[in-house]
Formats: C-alpha cells, sequence, structure tokens
C-alpha cells in the first residue's frame, strides 16, 4: 500500500493546499522521503459538513450494524500487514515487537466495542411504564437512553502510532456510540494514520456507511486543531497529550458559543506508595521492578512511575542504592521525537536544581541521537511539599524518590498531591493496617489503584478504568481504555408518552434487541408487560 500524502474525507482523498509536512525516523535521525500536504481551512469544512450529514443516517444504524463495521475495520488493519508495522516503527523508533503487540491491542479494543454493541445494555435503557390510574395524578409512560452526539474529533497520542492513535480507543468508541469522526493526524506519525484512515475508508465503503462517517485530516503546530475545536461542527473531543496542549484545547472550547465535552487525558506521575515492611522484606526485588518500570518505551508512557514516595529509614536507603545500581545498567532508550526528546533533557535539569533536589542517577544527554537516558532524583518530604514544581510531569525514563520523615509528613505529601491515573502501593499485609489512612488519601487521587505491580500496562476490558482527577483528566468520571469509554461519545434522552413505532428499539415494549433494561426500577431483558 502506497503512501500518497493525502487527506481523507470520507470516501474521498484531497490535497488542495501548499503547506506541507514529513516524518522524522528517530532511530536513523533522518526525514522520510514522503510529503504530507496540510489540510486547508476548505477542506476542513468539506469534513465537518460530510460528518454532520453522515450522522443523520449513522446515528440510525443498528447496533449489529456497527458491530460489523468496527470488526471490518479491525480485519482491514491486520490487513495491511508488514508495511503497517515497518512505517510506526521509522515514524516512532519503537521496536517492531512493541508495535506488533500494539497492533493486536488495537485490533482487541475495537472487537471490545463490537461485543459491546451486541450485549447492548451500555444505552442504559430505563422504562417507567405509564401508570394512567395512579393518584392524585397519573404517571405519564417515560423512557430514557443514551444516543449519540455528534461529529466527533480525535486528537492522537505520540507514544502510540497505533493504539492511541486514528483508529485508538477514541475513534472505536466514537464510533461504536453512533458518532462519525474526524481525526487530526498526529504529525509525528503521518504515514500510519494515512495507511490506517485507508483501512477505515475501506470497511466503511464495504460496510454502507455513510459518506464521511470519518475523516483524516494533517497538520503542522496547534493551527489545524484549533480550527476544528471552535468548529461548530464538532460536539465532542478526544485528546491524549501533554498538559499544555490538553489545556489549549479545552480553554478554546470554552470560548465556543455552545461549549462541548472535552475529554483530554494529559499525563501523570503516577505515584508510588513504598511501606517499610515491603521495603525490608523485598527493597533489591522492588528496585529491580521499578528500574524495569521507569524505562520501559523509555519512559514515554502515560503511566510512567515518575513519583516513588516513602519514609526514612534503613531499608530506604537499601531501596535506593539497589534502584540506583539497576538504573546505571540501562542503556538510553530511542525517544519518539526530537522535540520530546530536547523536552525531556530540559525538565530533568530543571527538576535536578529545584532547591533540596539531590541528584542520584543522570546519564549524559544523548539529545543528538534522540535518546533518553535513566534519571534518579531524590527529595525530602518537607522540600517537596514547599515546591509544587516538583509534581511536574518529566516525560521519560526518569523518576523521583522523596522521603518522608514520618507517617504525618507522609499523609501531608499525599494529601497535595495532583490528580493521577494511576497511584501504586507496594506494602505487606502488615503495612495495610497501620497506614490505613495513607492509603484513602491515595485513593483519592487516582482513577486506578495498583497493589504490589507496577503502574506500566493498561488492560483492555469492561473493568478497566482509565482516567482519573483533574489535571490527569479534565473530566474525573471519564476512561479513554475499556468499554465504559464509549459512554464519553452519548448524551440521555427522555421520551415522554412517544408512540411505540416511533421509540428506539432500546425502549420498544417487546425489547427486539434483547437487551438488560431497568424496567420500574428491576433490572429485566422481560418485555414490558401491559
Amino acid at each position: 500500500m502506497s503512501i500518497t500524502g493525502e487527506n481523507i474525507i470520507g470516501f474521498t482523498t484531497s490535497a488542495t493546499g501548499t503547506d506541507q509536512l514529513r516524518a522524522y525516523d528517530p532511530v536513523s535521525n533522518a526525514t522520510l522521503p514522503e510529503i504530507f500536504t496540510i489540510a486547508t481551512g476548505a477542506e476542513v469544512e468539506l469534513a465537518v459538513n460530510k460528518a454532520t450529514t453522515a450522522f443523520r443516517a449513522y446515528r440510525h444504524t443498528s447496533p449489529e450494524v456497527r458491530a460489523v463495521f468496527l470488526e471490518t475495520i479491525a480485519t482491514e488493519i491486520l490487513a495491511i500487514g508488514d508495511p503497517l508495522l515497518e512505517r510506526a516503527v521509522a515514524e516512532s523508533g519503537l521496536p517492531l515487537a512493541r508495535i506488533t503487540g500494539e497492533r493486536m491491542r488495537t485490533v482487541t479494543q475495537i472487537r471490545l466495542f463490537a461485543a459491546v454493541l451486541r450485549e447492548g445494555s451500555w444505552v442504559d435503557a430505563i422504562i417507567d411504564p405509564a401508570q394512567p390510574e395512579r393518584t392524585p395524578l397519573p404517571r405519564p409512560d417515560i423512557r430514557k437512553m443514551l444516543v449519540p452526539l455528534g461529529p466527533i474529533l480525535v486528537f492522537p497520542a505520540s507514544n502510540f502510532p497505533l493504539a492511541f492513535s486514528t483508529a485508538g480507543g477514541d475513534t472505536a468508541a466514537a464510533l461504536a456510540a453512533g458518532n462519525p469522526v474526524i481525526v487530526k493526524a498526529h504529525e509525528s506519525h503521518p504515514g500510519t494514520n494515512e495507511l490506517v484512515s485507508v483501512a477505515i475508508q475501506k470497511a466503511a465503503q464495504q460496510c454502507g456507511m455513510p459518506d464521511g462517517v470519518f475523516s483524516s485530516l494533517t497538520g503542522a503546530g496547534p493551527a489545524l486543531g484549533q480550527q476544528l475545536v471552535k468548529h461548530n461542527g464538532i460536539k465532542a473531543i478526544g485528546f491524549t497529550g501533554s498538559f499544555k496542549a490538553g489545556m489549549a484545547i479545552f480553554d478554546a472550547v470554552t470560548q465556543r458559543r455552545e461549549p462541548i465535552p472535552v475529554y483530554a487525558e494529559m499525563g501523570s506521575v503516577n505515584p508510588v506508595l513504598l511501606l517499610p515492611a515491603k521495603l525490608a522484606t523485598a527493597a533489591e526485588q522492588v528496585a529491580q521492578q521499578y528500574a524495569a518500570s521507569i524505562t520501559m518505551g523509555a519512559g514515554q508512557f502515560c503511566t510512567n512511575p515518575g513519583l516513588l514516595i516513602t519514609l526514612a529509614g534503613e531499608a530506604t536507603e537499601k531501596f535506593a542504592a539497589a534502584l540506583q545500581q539497576q538504573l546505571h545498567s540501562i542503556a538510553a532508550g530511542t525517544m519518539l521525537n526530537p522535540a520530546i526528546c530536547y523536552h525531556y533533557y530540559e525538565n530533568r535539569e530543571q527538576l535536578a536544581r529545584r532547591k533540596g533536589v539531590q541528584t542520584l542517577v543522570s546519564g549524559a544527554s544523548q539529545v543528538a541521537q534522540t535518546k533518553g537516558a535513566p534519571a534518579l532524583y531524590r527529595v525530602s518530604g518537607q522540600h517537596f511539599l514547599a515546591s509544587e514544581e516538583l509534581q511536574q510531569e518529566v516525560f521519560g525514563p526518569s523518576s523521583l524518590l522523596v522521603v518522608c520523615a514520618d507517617e504525618k509528613e507522609l499523609q501531608t505529601v499525599l494529601s497535595q498531591l495532583h490528580g493521577q491515573l494511576t497511584a501504586t502501593v507496594m506494602a505487606e499485609p502488615e503495612d495495610l493496617q497501620q497506614f490505613a489512612v495513607a492509603l484513602q488519601l491515595l485513593a483519592d487521587k487516582a482513577g486506578r489503584i495498583i497493589f504490589n505491580n507496577v503502574p506500566t500496562g493498561v488492560e483492555v476490558g469492561y473493568a478497566m478504568h482509565h482516567g482519573g482527577p483533574f489535571p490527569a483528566t479534565t473530566d474525573i468520571r471519564s476512561t479513554s481504555v475499556g468499554a465504559s469509554a464509549i459512554l464519553r461519545f452519548a448524551r440521555p434522552l427522555c421520551f415522554q408518552d412517544w408512540p411505540q413505532q416511533l421509540l428506539p428499539d432500546a425502549l420498544k415494549d417487546g425489547n427486539p434487541l434483547n437487551i438488560w433494561r431497568k424496567v420500574n426500577g428491576e433490572i429485566t431483558r422481560d418485555a414490558v408487560s401491559k
């Protein structure tokens, strides 16, 4: 499959603009040859208009039709074969094994949403049948369910060129809910984006979807994204990236005549609470475990453990020494692009200069080779509390060890943490009762709590929640991974005294979809009895 550099707009391609960009290979430190044309304002209008028109038909497609569409997307992505893997490797610097696994994760989450559609209860159908004989006033027939929003704008992530990108969780969830999608392609992997976009385009045509159900536009810098964000035709936004970019999108939306939901995942330092009994019995084992987690993928995970919090003591000193030794032995890893690599070294140098911060590991800069060397810093709980900047994310293979003087200081540190995607507890059973207050303080700050494991790695399934309190995300209630991600792209609609023939199938008396519903307050699959 050749790469043309054109924008995908519904069932057509377009390249009317004069501005262009090229992708960069961080391993060879060379620009890739293909030229991509940046979308113009007219192409933005065309994509949004097509999506708006497509929504009128797509919103009424059956769950089965949309499930088949999603499964066809998954099949078309796999059909690209090695060229997709090779291109994603070239544009990200990530190893082939990682990209191969990520492709299967992408396909798995698409298929998960197909299963969610077939099971059907996600629409939250609730029926309160009429009670005309009720006194003193009759009860009307009231029925409620979730319905799609309209065209959704998706901003892919730099660190997952497949799973959090063009056909990633945001796109799959939005399409599953019945919404057209417009992707603003990530400028770090435009070739990967085009290959996947064409696969989605093919699937849409094969399945008889309306023209405009999916589009992908290329842009450099914030201009295209801001134009799309402010367009009245866009009804919700999914974003994965930095705090700065996420807040720029959020702020722009608040200035619209019609504000819309922004589901922005903006990173996290993912605190790890290392409790005394655990370090006393397994300091070296935990150090080895966390050295691997800190440096996995050159530290370029939103769940990278960037903050290690513990109490002063002999076990902590043993752990710190073992972690230093482990990190010294790990080679620098290729980072996603030169800008990310540059900011990694810049941010860790700023961290090292903060008052009270001690450098334990600081691998020499390899910014010229686009490689991130491991780093580890240490600070007292007192100094940590005095500087909010110490909570800022250093995106890369770096972590900060916070050593608290006593349990009271530990609790204060935990209570002052920002919102997080994850929080982890490394503990023995005897730790759990003694530090019950600390555990609750930690749980209050995160969307997912992990016990005796590492935060890197996010399972795709029904129970997963990948979100958290601000500033980890802009909406504490939402997740970007797992079956519940579909809920972000739907809204409740209540039908009162509506004729049976005009009701959605999910709300009809006979329950033709055979889904679980709440009728008169009870969960059932039964038909509504008269």
